[in-house]
């Protein structure tokens, strides 16, 4: 613990295995100050519900914020384990966390977009590109998020569905939730060439490349957004590890991008593709594969030890998938990387 000329305290937070030490202020959460000062700690959601932030605290004490349960049981508390988005130093810490990044997290910056266009690709799910200024560098990895800044005071957070490219625009995949603050306002009276203000990048989701391993790739619903900045990524890079992408939905339709994404996989053979249909109904003359998309990956894959996986979309989705993996097919909890996608509801 320092205190400073002006009389504050703070903490130091060490971080293993880095070793990297950055300073906490009084009453302030670990993820918010390690984001500030660059410090590459996992996490998703930032609000308690996801879970991706958690860590293990080997020495020090923290009192923690409100937080869902399923995001840290009491068993995983009485093991030590924190969430580093909502827990606020009471002494210096020493954490261990195996995705600090040597090179630390990218810039984050505030700026104004400009909608660029706003694409319906089914009943509730806009494709919104986004122009960012010509005279500010954007820099991201596929696979993370940023945050619409809207003028309450709010704010709603969205994968970026692109690889990051020479061009200055971002994609989106948004889903209309009625009475949506924001998704009611974008399939209501938003508009082309309206202007936004966001913040980003945000989030640690994006492809070890440090790996040779096969990947499964498991999507719901908008879920897929981040997927396809994986895929795009790995285009462009030419990194041809086996990969085979399982998007669920409930209907045929849900599957907003299905021609996309064969067109893809047709062009680029380390790609198989399975959609999986959990609700069709008789007019939908739905064939193919149908139950919990999770449940067709176990059904495909019973030893996933040597498999990375990458899971995105509703919580209950990604957490039947970590745990089934984990459990039934031998999948390392390490080799797991997911980004489950915590609406307000989910929050509160």
């Amino acid at each position: 613990m320092t205190t400073n000329a002006a009389g504050t305290t703070s903490y130091s937070v060490t971080v293993q295995p880095s070793g990297r030490t950055f300073t906490v202020d009084r009453d302030e959460a670990i993820l918010p100050a390690g984001i500030r000062q660059g410090i590459g700690l996992p996490y998703g959601c930032k609000d308690g519900a996801c879970g991706s932030c958690k860590c293990k605290m080997l020495s020090g004490t923290v009192v923690h914020g409100a937080h869902q349960e399923k995001a840290l049981t009491a068993e995983e508390a009485a093991a030590g384990l924190i969430l580093t988005c909502c827990a606020v130093p009471q002494s210096d810490l020493l954490l261990e966390s195996r995705q600090v990044t040597e090179a630390g997290a990218l810039p984050i910056k505030k700026m104004p977009v400009r909608v660029a266009s706003l694409e319906k690709k089914s009943a509730d799910v806009v494709l919104m590109k986004l122009q960012l200024p010509a005279n500010d560098a954007f820099v991201f990895r596929a696979g993370q998020y940023i945050e619409f800044l809207l003028r309450d005071g709010a704010r709603r957070s969205y994968s970026m569905a692109n690889a990051p490219t020479e061009g200055a625009q971002v994609e989106l995949h948004i889903r209309h939730m009625p009475g949506g603050k924001f998704t009611d306002l974008v399939f209501g009276s938003m508009k082309e060439k309206d202007i936004l203000r966001i913040e980003g990048p945000f989030g640690s989701f994006f492809l070890r490349e440090d790996s040779d391993a096969p990947i499964v790739l498991l999507a719901s619903g908008t879920g897929f957004a981040p997927i396809k900045a994986l895929l795009e990524n790995m285009q462009q890079k030419g990194i041809t590890r086996p990969s085979t992408l399982y998007w669920g939905g409930r209907r045929p339709g849900d599957l907003y991008m299905d021609a996309w994404v064969r067109d893809f996989a047709a062009a680029n053979s380390w790609l198989s593709y399975v959609p999986v249909v959990s609700d069709a109904l008789p007019e939908d003359a739905w064939n193919g594969r149908t139950g919990f998309v999770h449940k067709a990956v176990l059904q495909d894959h019973a030893d996933l030890s040597a498999h990375q996986v990458y899971a995105c979309g509703a919580p209950i989705v990604v957490d039947s998938a970590k745990r089934d993996f984990c459990a039934s097919a031998g999948l390392p909890e390490d080799n797991f990387f997911a980004d489950a996608f915590t609406s307000e509801a989910d929050k509160q």
